[in-house]
């Protein structure tokens, strides 16, 4: 070895002898890890239906949490996790959308799907500005309609799963995104019930499970006075009179209603029957239809499933998004009847989806699935619903406030008589904040119907609601009940589906058909003690919005 080489060799053994003595008194310090965190998105995870996928996905995203995060940190982590996986969907959809040209099905929905996750992605905004500003109930409610809607989505491609695109995309939203969603949601539901302390978070629970969320003191009391208020001055006209300057259709004064606005628009709405399909965007937002009165002011489709391109959704006669809507004296109808051909099943005379949503002294005709209280919190006062197979039914938060419901005859051969439901409530998750809540109402038939029952009473067969959803929750209260109303109270929806999860419940109603010995079992007795949360202020929240005179 050359003299050069040797001397190389000498001084590279000392430098790293050198490096490593300095390794072993000055030890590298490594990266920052959010190793801290991770008990607290354990414990968060605890409270969820699905914990194992819970703790996975927020771990993967653990360096977005500081070191020792709050519950609401790692809660609004979670919903990063979904507003994600909406993102993914919203990408998987609109890949179909494209190569759905030739199949309508598809193409519906689609356009379906999309609709909905917007709404979700809307929803998801709400529920990070309730809990940003401490209004965990309202956060609440937004994440329930947020779940609905993606799960909607998912159900709107049951009938068009004819390619692979769709059956991966199905998969997505139901396996990852609606998961990821309802663990964000279970959250909430522990945040709401326990605050910060999280050793106490559970799986979301329901009244079937012996568990009733704190209600406001005194509201069990009656409500003040609500209504729509009563000085409201037009914007717009709509009207049918010849020579008067007047927009021409409803459709053409929604459209012409300020985007986003924060003031209501009203459109009042002459009398007359307007023949038309009417949509309010999500855009919309406080639009008002004031009309001249129950059979007066009539819109009026025809729309039903089995119309090509036609779902339950795309079938009302009018479908609203816009949150703040209000309607007063309008009477909602859609006339699909049976043709030679086939009877009609769901056609819609009015679909809601709009949060803080009053309707009043409104009037709904149909058959199946008349009025869609899709999503979202409403309040109907003093209205009239009429219909006969699951004619109320959606996944909102719905309070209808001395409302008279009336079965009607069925389409074809209503002589040899049949099975109705009044209500198909359809909450798929406990802890969605979702129900329909029936306070003072008065329920029998039409006089054409009454007219059948009492020739046979036997074979007209009428219940309360059956269980479209698994947690489907549905409540009567200090209700009038003719003797139409079966003893048995409640229908099943299929065998054993969804009975040992609904919360069917009654209190306080009278009339022949409100008799309980003959309920069924899986129906509940509503004690006195919890009927506030059944409450406008409790279960809608409606003292924060809703107007008192």
């Amino acid at each position: 070895m050359s003299t050069r080489v040797f001397l190389l060799t000498l001084a590279l053994c000392i430098s790293l002898s050198s490096a490593s003595a300095s390794a072993a008194r000055f030890p590298s310090i490594p990266k920052p890890t959010a190793t801290a965190a991770v008990s607290p998105i354990q414990q968060a995870c605890k409270s969820t239906r699905f914990p194992d996928t819970c703790r996975a996905s927020l771990t993967k995203k653990i360096h977005d949490l500081p070191p020792n995060p709050t519950p609401l940190q790692t809660l609004q982590l979670a919903l990063n996790v979904s507003s994600d996986g909406l993102n993914t969907a919203k990408k998987m959809v609109s890949d179909i959308l494209k190569t759905a040209a030739g199949s309508q099905n598809r193409t519906t929905a689609a356009k379906n799907c999309l609709d909905f996750l917007q709404n979700s992605e809307y929803r998801i905004s709400l529920t990070n500005d309730g809990l940003s500003s401490g209004r965990t109930k309202t956060a609440r409610a937004a994440m329930s309609s947020a779940l609905m809607y993606q799960y909607d989505c998912w159900s709107a491609f049951k009938y068009a799963n004819d390619t692979q695109l769709v059956v991966s995309t199905m998969s997505f939203i139901n396996d990852t995104l609606t998961v990821d969603s309802s663990n964000a949601l279970s959250m909430i539901f522990s945040y709401e019930n326990f605050g910060n302390d999280t050793k106490s978070w559970t799986p979301p629970k329901t009244e079937r499970d012996g568990f009733w969320e704190p209600v406001t003191p005194g509201s069990h009391k009656s409500p003040p006075e609500l209504s729509i208020p009563k000085n409201l001055m037009a914007d717009v006209t709509v009207c049918k009179d010849k020579g008067v300057k007047c927009y021409r259709t409803i459709q053409e004064a929604v459209n012409a209603a300020p985007e986003n606005s924060d003031k209501k628009f009203v459109i009042q709405i002459n009398a007359g029957v307007y023949e038309e399909i009417v949509k309010v965007p999500l855009g919309k937002r406080n639009v008002v239809f004031l009309g001249q009165g129950m059979g007066k002011t009539v819109i009026t489709g025809s729309l039903f499933v089995g119309q090509p391109g036609i779902s339950t959704y795309n079938s009302a006669t009018v479908g609203v998004y816009g949150d703040g809507f209000m309607a007063r004296d309008v009477t909602f109808q859609n006339t699909a009847g049976p043709d030679a051909q086939q009877e009609v099943h769901q056609a819609v005379a009015f679909r809601s989806d709009s949060d803080h949503s009053i309707i009043e002294n409104c009037e709904f005709l149909g058959h199946q699935d008349t009025l869609y209280a899709h999503g979202n919190r409403q309040f109907y006062k003093s209205c009239k619903i009429q219909g006969n197979v699951d004619f109320i039914f959606g996944n909102s938060a719905a309070i209808f406030e001395g409302c008279t419901i009336l079965i009607a005859p069925r389409q074809v051969n209503p002589e040899k008589g049949e099975k109705n439901a009044v209500t198909a409530h359809g909450r798929t998750d406990p802890a969605q904040a979702t129900g329909f809540v029936f306070r003072n109402c008065f329920i029998n038939g039409t006089e054409e119907y009454m007219k059948l029952y009492n020739i046979n009473p036997k074979v007209h067969l009428n219940f309360l609601g059956r269980p479209w959803k698994e947690f489907s929750r549905t409540v009567f209260l200090n209700c009038s009940m003719e003797a139409l109303v079966s003893k048995e109270g409640w229908l099943p929806w299929s065998e054993e589906f969804a009975l040992a999860t609904l919360y069917y419940g009654e209190y306080g109603n009278s009339g022949p058909g409100a008799d309980l010995a003959g309920r069924v079992k899986w129906s509940s007795r509503i004690p006195v003690q919890h009927v506030g949360a059944y409450s406008v202020q409790n279960f809608i929240q409606g003292d924060e919005w809703l107007v008192s005179n």
